[in-house]
Formats: C-alpha cells, sequence, structure tokens
C-alpha cells in the first residue's frame, strides 16, 4: 500500500505538465467523457423509471467481471476499506444524484454534481494534510459556474430535497475520492482488481435499495440491453478502472476538477443527437469550463525564492 507521505512525494513529482502528467490525465478524463454519455443513453435506450436499476447494472456487473478477471481479493484492513471506498463512491453517489436528477431540472442537479472539485480542495486539507490552495478553489469556482451557464435554463426551479440530494452527492463522491487518494491502493491490487472492489461494494449496496425504490426490474428488450451493456462496461468496468487509476498516480485536485467534462458531454450530445442548441451564454460557459479543466492540471503558480530574494534585496 502507497502511505500517505510516499504519495505526497509522487503527487509533487507529477504536479506539473511533465513526466507523464499529462498522458495520464488524458487517460483518466476518458471516464468522466464516458459518464457523460449516461444522460442521452438513459433517455434513449433504457426503459423509463428505473434509474436505480440503472445504477446496479453499471457498477455490480462490471464489478464481477473485474474480479473475474484478475482474481485478486482485498486482504486485511482492505475488506472494510475497499466496502467503504464502493459505497461512497457508487453505492450512496448513484442514489443521491438520482434524487436529485428526479427533483430538480437536469441542469441545476448537474452543477451541483459540478460543485465536487470544491469540495475535494476543502477535504485535502484534513484528510491529505494539504494546505488551502486558493488558485484550485478559484478554477473550481469558475467550473461551477461555467457548468451552470451551459446547462441551467432560465426558467430552472428549485427544490430543497434536491439541492440537499445534489450536494450530498458532490460531497460522497468528493470523500470517496479523497480517501482513496490518502489510503492508495495495496501492492496486490492492479487498477482493475481495485476498481473491481469498489464496483462490487457499491453494486453489493445498491441491491437493497434499488428493490425497495424501484420494485422488480423492469422488461429489458434488445434496444435497453445495448445501453446497459454500454453502461455497464464503457461507464462502468473501463470508465471506473481508468478514475481509480489516475486518483492514486495523479493529485487529487487535478483528477477531481475532471468531473466538469461529464456534463459537458452530455450538452454537447445533447445538442447533436437531441436537436438542443447552444446560444452565446452556454458557449462562455463552455469555454469557462474548459479553461477550469485546464487550469486544474497545472500547479498552482507560486513566488519563486530567487524572485523573493531579489525583490527584498531591490
Amino acid at each position: 500500500m502507497t502511505s500517505p507521505g510516499a504519495q505526497r512525494v509522487l503527487d509533487r513529482a507529477g504536479s506539473g505538465v511533465s513526466h507523464g502528467h499529462v498522458p495520464r490525465a488524458v487517460l483518466t478524463a476518458l471516464a468522466p467523457l464516458a459518464w457523460g454519455t449516461t444522460y442521452v443513453v438513459t433517455t434513449e435506450l433504457l426503459p423509463p423509471g428505473h434509474p436505480l436499476f440503472a445504477g446496479l447494472l453499471r457498477a455490480l456487473p462490471a464489478g464481477l467481471i473485474a474480479l473475474a478477471i484478475t482474481r485478486t481479493l482485498p486482504r486485511g484492513a482492505w475488506w472494510g476499506k475497499a466496502a467503504v471506498l464502493g459505497v461512497l463512491n457508487i453505492g450512496l453517489f448513484f442514489p443521491l444524484l438520482f434524487i436529485a436528477a428526479e427533483r430538480l431540472p437536469g441542469g441545476v442537479a448537474a452543477t451541483l454534481a459540478a460543485a465536487q472539485p470544491l469540495v475535494v480542495a476543502v477535504l485535502a486539507v484534513p484528510v491529505l494534510r494539504e494546505g488551502l490552495s486558493a488558485w484550485r478553489l478559484f478554477w473550481g469556482a469558475a467550473g461551477v459556474v461555467g457548468v451552470g451557464l451551459v446547462v441551467i435554463g432560465p426558467h430552472a426551479a428549485f427544490d430543497g430535497v434536491g439541492v440537499v440530494a445534489g450536494l450530498a452527492s458532490a460531497a460522497t463522491m468528493a470523500l470517496g475520492v479523497t480517501l482513496t487518494k490518502r489510503w492508495g491502493r495495496p501492492a496486490e491490487a492492479g487498477p482493475t482488481a481495485f476498481a473491481g472492489w469498489q464496483l462490487t461494494a457499491g453494486g453489493l449496496f445498491l441491491v437493497p435499495v434499488t428493490f425497495l425504490a424501484e420494485g422488480a426490474p423492469p422488461p429489458v428488450d434488445p434496444t435497453a440491453a445495448l445501453g446497459y451493456l454500454w453502461l455497464g462496461l464503457v461507464g462502468g468496468l473501463a470508465a471506473y478502472v481508468l478514475w481509480f487509476r489516475g486518483i492514486t498516480t495523479l493529485p487529487v485536485t487535478s483528477v477531481a476538477v475532471l468531473v466538469l467534462l461529464s456534463p459537458l458531454v452530455a450538452a454537447v450530445l445533447g445538442a447533436v443527437l437531441l436537436g438542443e442548441t447552444f446560444g452565446p451564454v452556454q458557449l462562455v460557459g463552455f469555454g469557462l469550463s474548459l479553461a477550469a479543466i485546464v487550469a486544474g492540471q497545472l500547479p498552482a503558480p507560486t513566488r519563486s525564492r530567487d524572485g523573493a530574494a531579489t525583490s527584498r534585496r531591490g
């Protein structure tokens, strides 16, 4: 297992744009890009009224496939850690996100979920012993504003329960991401096994929640089967392997800001496939969100010691 101290050394070594940071960030970004297809797949291919069942099929089969491929189970304390991470990153996150999506306009729910980078920047202080970064807070807030400009319509309505659920979903996944960074990944587990542990734990948590909330599963025709396969294999297995690999090899705030790609992809697919349009405000928000994502991959600017010494001598 990577110790917190060793992991911080790795973070500092990879905090810039050199030494493989960019290729790892690009690979990690494929995860939220895949998650951005969830809205159009759900609305166009899946039976309505069963979002938790879709979440269950996105998590549990993918986790079991990963375990079958790797044949690696947690050891010792990692049984508990994997369960905690799986519940935070998947098991609790999915229901809270779906509650927000049901009670709020999609744009409002997406904007609340986009607050995750801000929460990660704050949680990194007590959990990872990192300093509070004004740079990360600024660009995290800019990303939320940008996503809001892209996806919130002029007649958006706010529901108290929905807002709480949306913020709780962002906080839940942010805590899961931060704890994943703190605990690292055990030496005996590769990225696929590590993702499999969490997907399985989150999926098992979702089994009773899904059937209590939604009852019997819906009938699955060939179109729905294609949608569930996409969500499970691409949005589940492949995406989470890349996501958890990125968390353990990149600075946690750099990974967190990549989630802004998900609502942007959903908006682009809505425009291309569903005939939705982008106005000037949406284009400004899109540019602001992309700027926040790029800035999140850069080290926070600092004054050099040489510069500070020169200014003192002057």
